[in-house]
């Protein structure tokens, strides 16, 4: 059985399990997961949310930014850097990563 035949096949129950798990950081017997657990469920949840075509809001990570997105707490948004070329520094500019 392949990655994504696993994946494909996955249990909702197994996914909010290791949901769970990434956001406490310790499986439901206790134990904590190490840090290879972490990246390992993180990436199968991501693979399982983007497979089941889970509403964007409700994957793991999502950050609404709301009203802000666009300003300064925008983390994707910069000030453009003033210096004689004409660019009001009040100007922003999106980051492309």
């Amino acid at each position: 059985m392949t990655y994504e035949e696993l994946i494909e096949r996955l249990d909702p129950n197994v996914y909010q399990s290791l949901r769970q798990s990434i956001e406490l950081g310790k499986w439901p017997d206790g134990r904590k997961l190490t840090p290879q657990q972490r990246e390992i469920s993180l990436e199968a949840v991501i693979y399982y949310e983007n497979l089941q075509k889970i509403p964007e809001q409700e994957r793991v990570g999502f950050l609404d930014r709301g009203r802000k997105a666009g300003t300064d707490c925008d983390p994707t948004v910069r000030r453009s850097q003033s210096g004689g070329n004409g660019v009001d520094p009040n100007q922003f500019v999106e980051v492309k990563s």
